[in-house]
């Protein structure tokens, strides 16, 4: 029994996705349609990115870059600033959970080095902020992004002229959210000085990375692709297929089941179809506080053609609600790993920067498709 509450405990979305897929099978029993529901491209190039982005993280690259940027004399501003925009950026090609898998650590291990933990949970809820931000520039960022352009077959151009204002407008928020927070001197020294610990094999998996990204872009076949990242790992690094996590796969089979079903029930078709004719943007970023991001896409995806629209909804509704971004409880769990007895107030704190920036961007959409 115990076993079975850890699990639950450590995969949540998994446990819940597989319950909503069962119960959707009660209104649409399984049958010969189910097949139609799984997205095979999108899994095959979640898996390679998670497996190559392991694989560079594995050879010491990200922190070897955090190192060289933070170490030595300098402000706190500009620190603060630093590890801000690290997730934000690095986002883009590696993903919002692994940027702050990689990053809070830092942020947690500099802030006790120069006494100011009292600033801890400001730089975390920024720094998801940043990630679940920076992550919509590019279809790599994040399995959202990955999963529309896919199954909508965007154009590469149409992509990133819808995405690129808000991208730009959450990277000046940040930038100004940064700017009024303390100053000061300070020095940050890291105890063991980080090193690239695999040359070849990081060399490696920039090969394979770009491999990635023409699959993605359309360039070459993800099958193909697949096959040659796994074969290649395989021989090369085993580890970095261990670190693949296959709960989120297999989470994403659970959500293309039951969204594959509610879209074939004439209630929740008509429903959802209403609400999304009415405003698709506003009904994206509302499902996204209660449902998450990537469930409401898949879902969403079902009910509407407006894809730009979802494109930056399911983008924006990431920040909110503690919930509203898978990735944001991976911050949620290195604070209160760290501060057991202060959960209630990392919540408040967090929802309170978070809405803040979820009330500004959206507005500046709504205003944008205004003119």
């Amino acid at each position: 029994m115990k076993s079975v509450t850890a699990f639950f405990r450590r995969e949540p979305v998994l446990v819940i996705s597989a319950a909503a897929a069962l119960l959707s099978m009660l209104a649409v029993p399984p049958g010969p349609g189910y097949a139609d529901y799984i997205d095979l491209r999108v899994l095959c190039l979640l898996f390679c990115l998670m497996a190559v982005v392991d694989g560079l993280k594995g050879c010491g690259l990200f922190a070897v870059l955090a190192q060289r940027l933070l170490s030595g004399r300098g402000s706190l501003l500009r620190v603060t600033l630093i590890l801000v925009l690290l997730p934000f950026f690095t986002s883009m090609l590696v993903t919002n959970d692994v940027s702050l898998i990689t990053f809070v650590p830092f942020a947690v291990l500099i802030l006790n080095a120069i006494g100011r933990t009292d600033r801890l949970i400001p730089f975390i809820a920024l720094q998801t902020i940043a990630a679940n931000l920076g992550s919509m520039a590019t279809p790599v960022g994040n399995p959202q992004n990955l999963f529309i352009y896919a199954r909508y077959s965007v154009p590469t151009g149409e992509f990133f002229g819808a995405v690129l204002p808000i991208a730009l407008a959450s990277l000046v928020l940040l930038v100004l959210a940064v700017a009024f927070g303390p100053k000061g001197g300070i020095e940050v020294h890291f105890g063991e000085r980080a090193e690239i610990t695999h040359h070849k094999r990081l060399a490696l998996c920039i090969v394979l990375f770009v491999f990635c990204l023409l699959a993605v872009l359309r360039v070459v076949h993800y099958g193909a692709v697949t096959a040659v990242v796994f074969l290649t790992l395989l021989l090369a690094d085993r580890a970095a297929l261990k670190q693949v996590d296959y709960c989120l796969l297999l989470t994403f089979v659970f959500f293309f089941i039951f969204a594959g079903n509610m879209a074939r029930i004439p209630a929740v078709r008509s429903l959802f179809s209403a609400l999304l004719g009415q405003n698709t943007l506003l009904v994206t970023v509302l499902s996204c506080q209660f449902i998450s991001n990537v469930p409401s896409a898949i879902l969403l995806s079902q009910f509407t053609s407006n894809y730009a629209d979802l494109l930056v909804g399911v983008n924006i509704g990431g920040v909110g609600t503690l919930i509203a971004s898978l990735a944001s409880l991976i911050t949620f769990r290195e604070y209160v790993k760290r501060n057991p007895g202060k959960t209630g107030y990392y919540i408040r704190a967090f929802s309170l920067f978070n809405l803040s920036f979820l009330a500004i961007l959206t507005g500046f959409m709504l205003l944008l498709k205004c003119i």
